[in-house]
């Protein structure tokens, strides 16, 4: 029996002997504090070791013959051995193989030695139990979906500096060649290093925006599950942008000079706005019926959960806008989305949601900055204010409802989405010069506005009315066409009651 073996024997016995002991209720705060921190280094030096296992296990070689690791003690794979042995689950083991290849080190042919693991100086984290296996994979899971895009170079860089803010160590301001991406922290948990993991990333990875900008559209959706107690769950994923505006909201209903939340219930409140209720009217009356243009609903190809999400993303957007909305700081709780000027200009990088940790896409900066308005606040590189400034380009009201009753409803073709719900579009964008103009401004609906880049639909304006060109799957011929229910179909409709 090795010496490894041997502590560790002696190790479990003395952890049988603290279990043994007695009753922990009799403890101190303060003893038992010290207690959870003692576990917490043993926990994660057992963490190391179990990796470093794992990782130490030679790959069959190919067209040997011979059976594998996990063969060899009556196993399929590595997983399945793993999930006996530690009597894990799935993810468990999971977690444990894929620690193992973040640290795991070739023996290099010429000399015998040890090549440097993929991520050396977050491998020496783990072996002084600074991490375990939550903060390893935390650390490196965001640099780790852009590897293919991201140089060895400078891989290396955001290693140290990760394990450096794993162990809250600031950078050494002399030290050559080297650029902070962080500044000094405590000691860091999983989260804080997931967190500073992704901020990393964003800038190591810019171009890296545009395939999570597909992923992120593809996966978001929202659901209600099967009722469960008298209660009804809900599901799902949103973008950073949905998630921020809803967070918003909640901070403004949560705020303590509030009374809080209304009690459940519907409250029926007069309207003036006579062309929001004669738009309802259109919309249910229409139903879902999509214009005979396109029989085959091919204009709108989302899911069922797709679209409840971006529901939703309309829905708080009104919400926010609302009278009686509860204020923050004398202000309507407003989704801040902040992005460098040059990131907007050329379109590639990340922006950041206020409240959010996750990074979010120019294209979301955009479609925030399209109808809402622009403060520009100027930092010297110490990061002190030197200048704020605004630029006003939300439409007015009385544009809004202009707007509204020439277009009724989302200009998109077969999307009936009633124009009051919409958001109302810079055709030509107001950083190029567009103005804040009904000549210039046009109603779409959360989806399509979010979207309008990467659809394929394009819109311009004919001598102050809008003209919409669809995608040539949906019209081969890409002419231009006047949307319907024109303002004369309004004008119609408005007569004929």
């Amino acid at each position: 029996m090795n010496s490894a073996e041997e502590i560790l024997e002696r190790v479990v016995s003395d952890l049988e002997q603290v279990l043994g002991e007695g009753s922990f209720v009799a403890l101190s705060d303060d003893a038992k504090m010290r207690l959870l921190r003692l576990v917490g280094e043993a926990h994660r030096k057992a963490e190391a070791i179990v990796v470093e296992t794992v990782a130490s296990v030679a790959a069959r070689p190919s067209g040997s013959g011979d059976p594998a690791f996990c063969g060899t003690f009556g196993c399929r794979t590595m997983h399945e051995l793993l999930q006996r042995v530690l009597r894990v689950d799935a993810t468990g083991a999971s977690r444990v193989v894929h620690a193992a290849r973040a640290v795991h080190r070739e023996i290099n042919i010429s000399s015998g030695g040890m090549q440097p693991a993929r991520w050396p100086a977050l491998r020496e984290a783990l072996l002084d139990g600074t991490i375990g296996i939550a903060g390893l994979l935390a650390a490196i899971g965001p640099l780790e979906k852009g590897r293919r895009r991201i140089a060895d170079e400078v891989r290396m860089r955001a290693d140290a500096e990760l394990a450096r803010l794993a162990r809250g160590v600031s950078i050494d301001d002399d030290e050559p060649g080297v650029h902070s991406f962080v500044d000094a922290a405590p000691v860091a948990t999983p989260e804080d290093l997931r967190v500073f993991a992704r901020v990393i990333a964003a800038y190591l990875d810019p171009d890296g925006a545009e395939p999570a900008e597909e992923a992120a559209m593809r996966g978001r959706g929202v659901i209600l599950g099967r009722a469960k107690n008298g209660l009804i769950p809900i599901h799902g994923d949103l973008l950073p942008e949905t998630a921020g505006q809803l967070q918003r909201i909640w901070d403004a209903y949560l705020n303590p000079k509030v009374d809080g939340p209304p009690l459940p219930g519907v409250q029926f409140v007069p309207s003036d706005d006579e062309d929001a209720r004669d738009a309802q009217d259109r919309a249910d009356r229409d139903g879902d019926v999509l214009p005979s243009g396109d029989p085959g609903g091919q204009v709108d190809p989302r899911t069922r959960a797709q679209k409840q999400h971006d529901a939703l993303a309309a829905v708080l957007g009104i919400a926010a806008r609302h009278d009686e909305m509860p204020k923050l700081g004398g202000a309507a709780p407003t989704l801040i989305v902040s992005v460098t000027a040059e990131d907007y200009a050329t379109g590639h990088g990340w922006a950041s949601v206020d409240g959010i940790d996750t990074p979010t896409t120019i294209a979301a900066a955009r479609h925030t900055a399209c109808g809402g308005t622009i403060q520009r606040v100027l930092f010297d590189p110490d990061g002190r204010i030197v200048g704020i400034g605004n630029t006003d380009r939300i439409f007015t009201t009385h544009q809004r409802r202009a707007i509204a009753l020439r277009d009724t409803e989302c200009l998109i073709p077969g999307c009936h989405v009633p124009a009051s719900w919409c958001e109302i579009h810079h055709v030509q964008e107001h950083s190029r010069g567009g103005p804040t103009h009904t000549d210039n401004g046009v109603a779409l609906c959360w989806h399509h506005h979010r979207t309008l880049e990467t659809s394929g639909w394009e819109i311009r304006m004919d001598n102050g009315l809008p003209t919409v060109r669809g995608p040539a799957w949906w019209d081969p011929h890409r002419r231009w066409r006047t949307p319907r229910p024109t303002l004369t179909a309004a004008f119609t409709a408005a007569k004929s009651r």
